[in-house]
């Protein structure tokens, strides 16, 4: 919004301008503007020209010569399980952060039941722990289908789209 300056003394008021001579008018010089110009980078070829020609200095020591080095092996990249021992049961739909509580849609024909040891893997999430809670519309079960809408309690935090294992013992 637009803020108006106070006036001092005389009150604003709407009238005509009084007309300006066009020989009390100066004339108005345009100033050029100055660009900048950037500094160019001396090419490799004179910078050698410029060190030949500068004047001679003694001669440094020759460098010891060093046998080749050898490259290191890369570890070897193993799973942190191997995929025997694990089987995919469902994803995470929503993770309640206050909560600490992830709801997953199981996958057809697998079910979850208290006391199981499932994995949690995604993008940044990696972790393994034993079902202690499950609930389905806020009354506790022991065992859930893929066809139920349940929260299962979490340790640590996890995101949409993280893979749930069922770890085999």
């Amino acid at each position: 919004m637009a803020t108006r300056r106070k006036v001092a003394g005389k009150a604003r008021r709407k009238g005509k301008k009084t007309p300006v001579r066009k020989a009390a008018r100066k004339p108005v010089r345009k100033t050029k503007k100055i660009s900048k110009q950037t500094a160019k980078k001396a090419s490799p070829r004179s910078a050698t020209r410029k060190r030949a020609s500068s004047t001679a200095k003694p001669a440094a020591k020759p460098a010891p010569v060093r046998p080749p080095a050898q490259p290191k092996a890369a570890p070897p990249i193993r799973p942190a399980r191997p995929a025997s021992q694990e089987q995919r049961i469902g994803v995470v739909t929503h993770y309640y952060s206050h909560l600490s509580v992830v709801a997953m849609q199981l996958e057809p024909g697998t079910t979850l039941r208290v006391g199981d040891l499932i994995h949690i893997h995604g993008h940044t999430t990696d972790f393994t722990q034993r079902v202690e809670s499950l609930e389905v519309n806020h009354a506790s079960v022991n065992e859930v289908g893929p066809n139920d809408n349940f929260g299962l309690k979490v340790i640590d935090h996890a995101r949409e789209h993280d893979v749930v294992f069922k770890v085999r013992s």
